[in-house]
């Protein structure tokens, strides 16, 4: 469905790339720009082929926002059951199990969240990767938002950009912290290992929140936040202060059996699948309405099995 609008006085002189940013703001610079290019706008009824035309005030301008080319065309719509926490016609709120990856990358052609997404929300076809906006790693479980139209793909980006999502974690880590804290540590790709992240100086920054939910004897349960949203920035920041996520075969999750752990315990702990990290919960204002939405994921059957193990075999022992 094509839209239209006039240009303000206000505008005038302006880029015509620049003025359509403005005019039509459910979509990014870059998409708007792409739609110039493709002859898909429209000035006073003449096609413009160029984003850096000038506009007059009270000119007329004309879009027809139909989908682009993306990544998503090609991939395979596969049916793979999806958990569904919230679902409109803008956006879906899915809780991911661990195992799922979420799109096809190195090493993996299909069977991923985007191949599910695909399935469910044909529609989805028409976005980039299928409307997801933000990743979980593999064996990381929990709730993610994806977009099921343009506007809502280019605001959850924006607003993801902003820092105005909010998401929060469950994690447990080796080691008895004392207390929450804050890890401001910028993050970038490990020089030792190309699959790998690490704290360096060169990074983005990085700001991780964590909380003590409950203590045992030789692990702590923490409620996280992030901040910011770098490839996988809880498990090394955990690293990074000598904590880290229980089952992180990555970042020494793996390590550090303390001593006197007892046999049914360390069963527990070693044949725990994956890293005890969940995505527990999102918060935000709805990208087209406004309205505050608040979703939480419930603790996987593995994550709640292993607090239990902790509970009895490993009661805090105080300070």
């Amino acid at each position: 469905m094509s839209e239209a609008a006039e240009v303000p006085e206000r505008l005038a002189g302006r880029r015509l790339d620049a003025v359509a940013a403005q005019l039509f703001p459910d979509y990014s610079r870059a998409r708007l720009q792409a739609w110039i290019q493709a002859g898909r706008l429209r000035v006073n009824g003449a096609v413009a082929a160029r984003p850096r035309v000038a506009v007059a005030a009270g000119d007329q301008i004309d879009l027809d926002p139909e989908p682009l080319h993306n990544e998503a065309e090609g991939q395979r719509a596969q049916a793979i059951a999806l958990d569904v926490l919230y679902e409109d016609a803008d956006l879906a709120i899915i809780n991911k199990p661990a195992g799922l990856t979420v799109h096809p990358g190195a090493g993996v052609a299909d069977g991923t969240l985007q191949n599910a997404l695909l399935y469910r929300y044909p529609e989805s076809v028409d976005l980039p990767r299928a409307g997801i906006v933000h990743r979980l790693d593999k064996h990381t479980s929990g709730v993610m938002v994806v977009a099921r139209s343009l506007r809502a793909h280019t605001h959850l980006v924006r607003m993801m950009q902003a820092r105005e999502i909010r998401r929060g974690y469950e994690a447990i880590v080796w080691g008895r912290l004392v207390s929450g804290g804050t890890v401001d540590a910028p993050i970038g790709r490990d020089p030792r290992s190309r699959t790998r992240m690490a704290v360096n100086e060169s990074g983005r920054t990085a700001v991780t929140h964590y909380r003590i939910q409950q203590r045992f004897a030789w692990h702590t349960l923490l409620a996280v936040q992030l901040e910011t949203g770098r490839t996988h920035q809880i498990r090394v920041h955990m690293r990074h202060i000598h904590h880290p996520i229980v089952g992180d075969d990555a970042y020494g999750g793996r390590r550090g059996h303390g001593k006197g752990i007892p046999q049914i315990l360390r069963d527990h702990l070693e044949g725990f699948p994956r890293q005890a990290l969940h995505a527990r919960r999102l918060q935000f204002a709805h990208p087209v309405h406004g309205e505050a939405v608040d979703i939480a994921a419930p603790i996987p059957a593995d994550f709640r099995a292993l607090v239990e193990a902790l509970t009895q075999h490993a009661p805090d022992r105080g300070a």
